[in-house]
């Protein structure tokens, strides 16, 4: 095993402040649905627009960062291996078995990984930001020349949120308990905090005599022992 440098800085911070906003987003939802009541609903109203808007910020800067650094190859979907990390983590996780997937810093996540998060990123957190915007500005009063949307029905804007929201919620849960699926519980924990992680050393390669070299071998003996 080896230390490598697996997170980049930029990514620890994307990662953790999404997560964080993320959950207070959930929070401050759930009291404006009426499920909760901690902050009241005129300020869980007004925080739920703040931590979305930067949200935005944060998704805007991560665009430019994974486009600028080719991050955003990581996930590329795969169907190589995709079976086998399936099992790993339905039996083989369970019986001792080896992981599928080699981690490196070219390589941070396993074939199911990027699956999900590409879907995540084309299709759950587009459909919670479009819905969202929709709704933050549903006859919005018309102030700072920002215009109300003509939107006939918030209903169904509504349901879609909230279903977008749940989604990203149970991908959370999951994701929490994935995190203690590494070498150790910690292990991956540690990791997305300093960075640095313990990988895999690549297997040495052992040369091999090739049939020219030992030809020239035989004849170099043939012309010292003639």
């Amino acid at each position: 095993m080896k230390r490598e440098l697996v997170y980049p800085a930029f990514g620890r911070f994307w990662h953790w402040t999404q997560a964080l906003l993320i959950l207070f987003l959930a929070i401050t939802g759930f009291e404006i649905h009426g499920s909760i009541s901690f902050f009241g609903f005129g300020q869980a109203v007004h925080l739920h627009s703040a931590a979305a808007t930067a949200f935005l910020v944060l998704i805007a800067f991560a665009v430019f960062w994974h486009f600028t650094t080719d991050e955003w190859r990581q996930y590329l979907p795969t169907w190589k291996n995709l079976r086998a990390q399936a099992e790993y983590y339905l039996f083989g996780i369970f019986q001792d078995a080896p992981h599928p997937t080699r981690k490196s810093r070219l390589q941070k996540l396993n074939p199911l990984q990027k699956l999900t998060y590409a879907g995540l990123k084309i299709l759950v957190i587009p459909v919670v930001v479009v819905s969202g915007l929709l709704y933050m500005f549903f006859r919005y009063p018309q102030r700072y020349e920002v215009l109300a949307l003509d939107v006939q029905a918030l209903e169904p804007i509504a349901l879609i949120h909230t279903a977008g929201a749940f989604a990203l919620l149970a991908f959370l849960v999951a994701h929490l308990y994935l995190t203690t699926t590494g070498r150790t519980i910690t292990s991956n924990l540690k990791a997305m905090v300093t960075g640095w992680e313990e990988v895999e050393e690549d297997a040495p390669t052992v040369a091999s005599s090739s049939p020219s070299s030992t030809d020239s071998s035989t004849k170099a003996e043939h012309q010292v022992h003639p």
